[in-house]
Formats: C-alpha cells, sequence, structure tokens
C-alpha cells in the first residue's frame, strides 16, 4: 500500500534521534521519551541534573520553584549507566500533583493558551488547556536535550545559551568568546547573562515588574561550537536545519520570533554587507571548518539549510509572561460577562529559564541533525563515520 504524502514527508520517518514529551504542570510527573540513541553511550545524569537546576533557576521565578525539586529518574535504555539503543524514558516528579482537586479557571488569561484552547476542546474550564499547555513541559524537554547533547560532547560540540536581553536591556556579548568563556561569565550572575555590566540593570528591571505586579520578555541566544560543515541538508526542505532549529525553538512557550545570525537585520543591508567572503587556510584544517576561514558569520553558520563549519547562532525572542499578578481584563466563559483574568501563580520573568530551555532545544535538534548524518546502532559506528566524513572532507 503506498504511503500517503503526510506519511512521505514526515521527518520522524527518517530522523533517528527523537522525543516525545508527556504530562501536565500538576500532574504526578513529566516524561521525555527518547528514541534512537545509540547504544554505548554513557550518560551523565548528574549533567542531566544539573541543567534541571539551571532551569529552576534565574531573577524573576515564582513560588512554583521553590517547591518542585527536579531530578532526572531515568526508567528505561541504560544499563549501568550506558545506553542500549533502546527507548530512554526519563522521568521527573511533580510535587506540586494536584490536578485532580484544582480548581476550574474560567477567566482566560489573554496571551495563554486558555481561550484558543477551551475553543478547541469545547470546554468552559480552561484548567483542561493550561496544565499541558503551560511552561512546566519544558522540564521533560530541558532533560531531553540534556541526554542528547552527551552525543555531541563526545566529538567537543558544545552549546551555550545565555541572556542578550530583558525588557529594554539590551547585553553586548562579543562574537569572539569561547563557549567556557561564555558559560563562566553567564553563570556569574541570576540574569543568566555574560554581560556583567547590563546584568545588574536586567535584575532591576525585573524588579520593578514585580513591584508593578506586571511581567517582562526578553531576548535569549544560542551558540553551537565546533559543529562540523554538512549537517541539515538542501535536498528536503523538512530537513532544512534553520527550519528545524526554528521549528524546534519557536514551539517553546512564549517564544514569538526566532533569526539565526544576521536575521532580520539583514534584511535593510545589501548584499555586500551580508554575505560572509571565504578564505583558504591551511592551518585550520583540522577545525570544523576544515581550512574554510570566513571574515564574518552573519549567516550564523547555516548556509542553504546546511552547518558551514562556523558557530551557529540562534536568537529567541520570548514574550511577557501572560500570567499577570493585577490581571487583564477577560470575559467569564461560563456567563460570557466581562471579568478580570484568572492568576495562577506565574513567574516576573522567565526569560533566564528560557535560556536554558532554548539551549536545550538547540542541542537535541543539533545532535538530532548529527545522528541523520552520522547515525549507527552503536557509538562505535557513529564515530567511525564521524571520523571517515571528516577524511574525506580533508582529501578534497
Amino acid at each position: 500500500m503506498p504511503m500517503s504524502a503526510a506519511a512521505e514527508y514526515d521527518p520522524r520517518l527518517v530522523a533517528q534521534l527523537t522525543c516525545q514529551t508527556a504530562g501536565e504542570s500538576h500532574g504526578r510527573a513529566l516524561i521525555a521519551l527518547i528514541e534512537g540513541m545509540p547504544a554505548g553511550l554513557r550518560i551523565d545524569i548528574g549533567g542531566v541534573n544539573a541543567e534541571l537546576m539551571r532551569r529552576q533557576g534565574g531573577y524573576g521565578r515564582g513560588g512554583r520553584m521553590k517547591i518542585e525539586q527536579d531530578r532526572a529518574e531515568v526508567l528505561s535504555g541504560l544499563r549501568g549507566g550506558v545506553t542500549l539503543g533502546s527507548p530512554i524514558a526519563v522521568q521527573i516528579s511533580n510535587r506540586d500533583c494536584r490536578i485532580d482537586t484544582a480548581p476550574p479557571v474560567h477567566h482566560p488569561r489573554p496571551g495563554h493558551a486558555d481561550l484558543p484552547g477551551s475553543l478547541k476542546w469545547l470546554t468552559t474550564d480552561c484548567r483542561n488547556v493550561l496544565e499541558r499547555a503551560s511552561a512546566r513541559e519544558t522540564a521533560a524537554r530541558v532533560a531531553a536535550g540534556a541526554v542528547a547533547r552527551q552525543v555531541l560532547r563526545e566529538f567537543d560540540i558544545d552549546v551555550v545559551g545565555f541572556v542578550s536581553a530583558i525588557g529594554g536591556v539590551q547585553a553586548q556579548v562579543a562574537a569572539t568568546l569561547t563557549s567556557a568563556e561564555l558559560r563562566a561569565s553567564r553563570d556569574a550572575n541570576e540574569a543568566y547573562c555574560p554581560d556583567a555590566a547590563a546584568a545588574p540593570a536586567m535584575i532591576e528591571a525585573i524588579h520593578q515588574a514585580k513591584v508593578d505586579q506586571d511581567t517582562l520578555g526578553g531576548v535569549v541566544e544560542a551558540r553551537v561550537f565546533n559543529a562540523p560543515p554538512g549537517l541539515g541538508s538542501c535536498m528536503r526542505w523538512q530537513d532544512k536545519l534553520d527550519g528545524r532549529l526554528m521549528q524546534a525553538v519557536g514551539s517553546i512557550q512564549a517564544i514569538k520570533g526566532v533569526e539565526i545570525g544576521a536575521g532580520f537585520a539583514a534584511a535593510a543591508l545589501p548584499g555586500s554587507g551580508v554575505h560572509d567572503e571565504i578564505d583558504f587556510d591551511p592551518t585550520l584544517r583540522n577545525s570544523s571548518a576544515l581550512g574554510f576561514a570566513r571574515r564574518s558569520n552573519r549567516a550564523g553558520g547555516i548556509e542553504g539549510g546546511m552547518s558551514n563549519g562556523q558557530p551557529i547562532i540562534l536568537r529567541a525572542a520570548m514574550k511577557p509572561i501572560s500570567t499577570l499578578l493585577k490581571g487583564l481584563d477577560s470575559v467569564n466563559l461560563m456567563t460570557k460577562e466581562a471579568q478580570r483574568s484568572d492568576y495562577e501563580r506565574s513567574d516576573v520573568c522567565a526569560v533566564p529559564a528560557a535560556g536554558v530551555v532554548v539551549e536545550n532545544a538547540v542541542a537535541f535538534e543539533i545532535a538530532r541533525a548529527f545522528l541523520d548524518k552520522f547515525g549507527g546502532d552503536t557509538m562505535t559506528e557513529v564515530r567511525a563515520a564521524y571520523d571517515g566524513f571528516l577524511r574525506a572532507a580533508r582529501a578534497m
């Protein structure tokens, strides 16, 4: 029987590495189901828990993070801490587990999934929607990314996410910083911002928003170091690396815009001010760029839907949290009368946490593209494929 058009072009049918999440905000637990991980990779659960802890931190987080103590429990897929090649199920238990007793929500919050979800599923109780739409789901995606990035570390590929703007406060982060320098300066403050001068102003802006019973958004950035050229493809639009990254990051709760490299700024410039001219430097033959140097990186490390050996640069714009302490004008779905929106315990600003989520979402997608190109049943086969590609590329 021939496949339908939808099945034929479903990227999940060709991708080796996939992830599904399950769980509600106040349900028993969150689950990440990771399939396609090669056998023979030692998983550092401490590294996964460190990412979950970072996600819970950052200035501006609400009371929920004081309740939860996110820890990853691997239910399947490992033996002695090493992958078997079978599906990996990771569970993050919720301490605030009250989905069956939580009160109904009849006053949808503007900007949240409440109203469109209530209309979609024909219910006047927004609770049914918000439990799954909640950003609590991102804990599972962080866990999945933290597992997947351990494949990347075997090949010296590193991903670092950080905050570059909160409200009107803009950071200045040099493009020349190494991954180690970025990580160290980012972790030195609660804004998760590598710019030591901008971080205090960001924290003050968040504090003022709390005083005003308001919320703040911002911009986060992720940089991928040492990714080889050729991840992604130009042959099918579904396989283009930039599109895959944009979908992965754009699906994160409250993200409203994603750009790669110069992004929207490129639209205002002539081609001579956008495209990255190419040189060849034999001293860089052993680098990720395989000797092809660029005078700039406005493409953000991706051309034609494929990585080009330069650092991959991605930025995401996060809107302010839609749950305001002072509420917003809304409608009671039961009576259709005007009423202020309900308050669900929330954050004043979750941009620092979003930086952690974006970082791990990018890491998962880069690992997925890496295994699409170099994948095998075991890490031994992945290593052989990767080394074979480098030998062939350097012999060109």
